[in-house]
């Protein structure tokens, strides 16, 4: 179990400061490991098909195999041929609070995240596909963070709870489109490449710029629903964790709308001081919101009649 945590602390604090932190400081306290542990197998399963394998071959016998372990593992079946990465997931399944857990729930929904990746390699998708892709996404994150942050805890599960992820992907796929055309990976619908005359070889002509300004407006428009969601939960870590997430990626909108919905290969407002001075701001009225939040709660409770007359705008004195 040592050994698993170590490895994944390392591979979360290389590959992401924000969710190392995210994961030390929110999740539950004898989760906090777990937590990292999901995230640094996820994001060795994603370098291992984006990097290391080069044929869909050798893509495809991954995700098997990974697929295969993960039904094995749930079944108390643990084999002894595992590398390391996979045996943090075998120490994080080996920890999973019940059948119908978020957990579950997280590692399916992420691993269809992987395959799909893994076989879109070159080949353009569909509007449904990358619709499909995104739900798998944005349900994944949003049961891992109500898993490891509050456990037990009822959170609603409406259906606009995915929403403020939804967001964050869009963008995450705007962000990395430059990045991922010359590796093959194709986030534009193949109807929208036909519809509106976009060549893929030419990402600064106005139809692209004009498609990059409908995604851009159609993330901010999940991030304002989503956002509510968020602003609903009772628990202030998951809380902050939701909202310190999509402040990361409505960064990014940001520096894309700056740029006149020109995208480039990379963004490192992402990482510099404003960025985390920002995040710390963003934690601090969070927290004191949701306190006042509780405070209104409580005096609702203590005096129902004020309550009313708040909500009507009628003074109290009327009532005297």
């Amino acid at each position: 179990m040592n050994a698993t945590a170590t490895l994944a602390r390392s591979i979360a604090w290389t590959s992401s400061k924000q969710s190392f932190l995210t994961a030390r400081l929110l999740a539950d306290q004898d989760l906090a490991d777990d937590c990292l542990r999901a995230y640094a197998y996820f994001r060795w399963a994603d370098d291992t098909i984006d990097i290391a394998l080069k044929s869909s071959e050798d893509r495809a016998a991954f995700i098997v195999r990974q697929k295969m372990l993960v039904e094995n593992l749930y079944r108390g079946e643990r084999s002894a041929d595992l590398c390391p990465e996979e045996k943090m997931l075998a120490d994080l399944i080996a920890h999973d609070r019940s059948p119908d857990s978020g957990l579950r729930s997280f590692i399916r929904n992420f691993m269809a995240v992987i395959a799909f990746d893994a076989g879109r390699k070159s080949h353009p998708v569909s509007r449904h596909e990358l619709a499909a892709y995104t739900t798998c996404l944005a349900t994944a994150v949003m049961d891992g963070l109500l898993y490891f942050i509050g456990t037990g805890h009822p959170y609603p599960k409406i259906p606009d709870r995915t929403l403020a992820v939804v967001g964050a992907h869009i963008t995450h796929m705007l962000r990395d489109t430059l990045e991922d055309l010359p590796r093959g990976l194709i986030n534009i619908p193949t109807e929208d490449l036909a519809e509106r005359g976009i060549c893929l070889d030419d990402t600064k002509s106005e139809a692209f710029r004009h498609w990059v300004q409908e995604q851009v407006e159609q993330a901010r428009r999940y991030f304002r629903e989503g956002k509510h969601y968020i602003d609903s939960l009772d628990v202030l870590r998951a809380k902050l964790a939701g909202t310190w997430y999509c402040a990361r990626f409505e960064r990014v909108l940001n520096a894309i709308e700056h740029d006149g919905y020109r995208l480039r290969l990379e963004y490192p407002e992402r990482h510099c001081l404003a960025a985390w001075l920002e995040m710390i701001g963003i934690g601090i009225t969070t927290t004191l919101r949701h306190f006042a939040g509780r405070i209104r709660q409580a005096f609702s409770r203590l005096n129902p009649q004020s309550a009313l007359d708040s909500e009507m705008n009628i003074p109290s004195y009327h009532y005297k």
